[in-house]
């Protein structure tokens, strides 16, 4: 019994035997096709280059060695010109020589430039003079190297410098001293025209203090410019110095007898000041002083101090 059992598992029919083997021979043939495919490969024949291809390909190369020394030695004299052309300075004779006597031929046998030499001679001609030899190295267009070369001959006689001459002599850019003389503004009686004359303040700005100052009924101090909308505090730090107050009579506001429009279109009291001060009228009446107005709750100290100055009871 289990002797045909093995036998029926371990047989095979002829289609499977043939399958079995073909399935070994591609084993076979893919495992040693890598070590067979160098055998099948053709060698490719290059052919020798012929004499007139040789004459060629060397005169290319020697053309192509000539273009870039050519083109190399080009650049590299470029950039050794234009060092020299910057750099170098020309030589010339020394010899003992006062920078405040010397003439121009002095300076050309010294290897001066034109324009340098013309530089000196300006500086000499409006008065400027060489107090000490280091001076020359003031000069402009002079160069470093020059400066190392010249100092050593360099003997100055006669006109000592001067104690509070603490300034290198020569060719000191010169400052005049000057007094502008700023005008002022009078900030109550100014136009738009005086307040666009200041430094900072275009029509927009002297327009909108111009309109303030209508709405107050006049400025009793100049730190109420500083209030303007859109004036920065910069503008005005720069400007204050130039603002007066030449006139000092600002219009007044009667508080018993005003009425809430007239009260709130002051931009120091505004529409609920002006209703407070109504409605203490109606129920305390008439006020005594204008001092009162500090009994109203929404008076603090600093509205009142600002717009005490506009109010009366007469």
């Amino acid at each position: 019994m289990l002797k045909t059992i093995v036998t029926g598992y371990l047989s095979y029919t002829r289609k499977e035997r043939t399958g079995i083997i073909v399935l070994l021979l591609v084993i076979i043939s893919a495992t040693a096709l890598p070590f067979l495919y160098p055998l099948f490969k053709s060698k490719r024949v290059t052919a020798a280059p012929t004499p007139n291809e040789m004459a060629a390909l060397s005169l290319k190369e020697k053309d192509s060695n000539r273009y870039a020394n050519h083109t190399y030695a080009r650049e590299h004299n470029n950039y050794t010109n234009y060092r020299n052309n910057k750099t170098a300075a020309p030589t010339g004779e020394l010899f003992y020589f006062d920078p405040n006597t010397a003439s121009e031929a002095d300076w050309k046998r010294l290897g001066l430039r034109d324009k340098t030499i013309a530089t000196i001679q300006n500086y000499l001609s409006k008065g400027g003079h060489f107090y000490q030899p280091e001076d020359i190295g003031k000069i402009w267009g002079l160069h470093d190297d020059e400066v190392e070369r010249l100092l050593p001959y360099v003997r100055i006689a006669g006109k000592a410098k001067p104690e509070n001459n603490n300034r290198p002599a020569a060719f000191e850019k010169k400052e005049y001293a000057y007094e502008k003389k700023m005008a002022t503004v009078d900030i109550n009686s100014g136009d738009t025209a005086a307040f666009i004359a200041l430094p900072g303040i275009g029509s927009k700005l002297a327009g909108r203090i111009v309109a303030f100052r209508d709405k107050l009924g006049g400025f009793y101090s100049v730190d109420q410019i500083a209030e303007t909308y859109g004036l920065a505090d910069s503008v005005f730090q720069k400007i204050k110095g130039r603002l007066v107050v030449g006139q000092t009579n600002v219009a007044l506001l009667n508080i018993n007898t005003a009425t809430l429009e007239q009260l709130k279109q002051h931009p120091y009291i505004r529409y609920q000041l002006a209703n407070a001060i109504v409605q203490y009228r109606v129920q305390h009446g008439a006020f005594a002083k204008v001092e009162d107005l500090k009994k109203i709750m929404l008076v603090t100290e600093d509205a009142y101090n600002k717009m005490a100055p506009y109010l009366t009871i007469q």
